[in-house]
């Protein structure tokens, strides 16, 4: 019932499917709350909708449905915050997020995931791009036990873009598993992927990113750069870059770099008085600011309070 109930049925559960995997599946039969946001057509909002999400009970899962439908011309962005206290038994999260943006709209989407190490994250997200269309992802992955997230998007119309741009931190006990995809459909497309992957104390970040181009995506053009920054030899990054090209008008590349803290960089800020923990907080925050630099500032200084958190305990 209401205003928009037949909108939300239009599109609810369209993008991810139950049949998509297993998770989809079992957020389909039993999901539970969540946001449902509709921006009508050239509608631009100044300030950004925000909402947040968190898992109070232990032993427990979340499966919360965020919906949001941009209409042409119109532009949003969307900020979305998890967390959870830490129990000593395992907790599910198994959301679900379907973005819509219409004909010239614009859609940005930001999410801050702070959960308990005692979490496992499977988490699916998709959106579907038309015509002139941008879907931008701002994604900061920190906590949780076991973490898997490919936003996915899908560049139906021509000359639609896409980016995303993501940090992710991997401290004791996490394995972290992130990344995107993106399908180029139509004609003149374009997406580009930045992201950052930090590990420590025995930590595992990968990096999944999967480009395909479709036969008909003539003038495609996608570039995907990754970083990876070690803290110490128990640590674990691995990059896994992932390309299918169906035709011949598509310029694609792929970089990647792995690296730990120079010394000599530590060194120059401990002899300004600062303390090595904060010379490596500093420099660790400074590595990920591609994504702390597109968030509102109190956003921003949060996620770096979370950095200097993990750092703490990283000397001796």
């Amino acid at each position: 019932k209401g205003e928009y109930a037949d909108m939300v049925r239009k599109y609810f559960m369209k993008l991810v499917t139950p049949h998509d995997h297993k998770f989809a599946a079992l957020h389909g039969a039993v999901w539970s709350g969540g946001s449902f946001v509709y921006v009508p057509k050239g509608v631009h909002l100044s300030i950004p909708l925000q909402s947040y999400f968190r898992l109070n009970a232990k032993g427990a899962g979340q499966f919360e449905h965020t919906l949001i439908i941009v209409d042409e011309g119109a532009s949003l962005h969307f900020i979305e915050g998890c967390s959870a206290p830490k129990y000593n038994v395992a907790n599910l999260h198994a959301g679900c997020v379907e973005l819509y943006v219409k004909k010239g709209a614009k859609l940005r989407y930001s999410t801050i995931e702070n959960w308990s190490k005692n979490m496992y994250n499977l988490n699916t997200k998709r959106a579907l791009v038309e015509e002139g269309g941008t879907i931008e992802w701002i994604s900061g992955s920190f906590g949780s036990h076991v973490g898997c997230l490919y936003p996915m998007s899908i560049l139906k119309g021509d000359n639609s873009r896409m980016e995303f741009t993501g940090v992710t931190f991997a401290g004791a006990g996490q394995n972290l598993d992130t990344g995107a995809k993106v399908v180029h459909v139509g004609k003149n497309t374009s997406s580009y992927m930045n992201t950052r992957s930090i590990s420590k104390s025995g930590g595992i970040s990968t990096f999944r990113s999967s480009v395909v181009v479709e036969k008909g995506a003539k003038g495609a053009k996608s570039a995907v750069s990754c970083q990876s920054l070690m803290l110490d030899s128990e640590s674990r990054s691995d990059t896994i870059p992932a390309m299918d090209i169906r035709t011949k008008d598509a310029a694609i590349g792929h970089e990647a770099k792995i690296g730990a803290i120079s010394n000599e960089a530590v060194f120059y800020l401990m002899s300004r008085g600062m303390s090595e923990e904060d010379a490596r907080a500093m420099i660790v925050s400074g590595f990920a600011d591609n994504v702390s630099k597109e968030l509102p500032v109190e956003y921003a200084v949060e996620m770096n309070n979370l950095i200097r958190l993990e750092m703490k305990g990283s000397i001796g």
